[in-house]
């Protein structure tokens, strides 16, 4: 895999946390942030794609019913 070198800032409590980590797993500080920022990406990704898909069903109309709110709601009733 190819690979680039980014450089950023951060507080000195997060380098810190990120030193004791990498101790501990025995994982490289670069690998450990490059794995955070992966996951974050993906996360944002997945979250960008369902509000769009979201959107698109509100733009169609496509709402829960009545019945549809009342049916998880009791679902989830104590």
């Amino acid at each position: 895999m190819d690979t680039a070198v980014v450089t950023l800032r951060v507080p000195v409590e997060i380098k810190e946390q990120l030193d004791r980590l990498a101790d501990a797993t025995h994982r490289s500080k670069s690998w450990l942030a490059g794995e955070a920022i992966r996951r974050y990406l993906d996360l944002e990704a997945w979250q960008i794609g369902e509000i769009a898909h979201a959107l698109t069903e509100a733009d169609a109309g496509d709402f829960a019913t009545d019945d549809d709110v009342a049916a998880v709601k009791a679902r989830h009733a104590g």
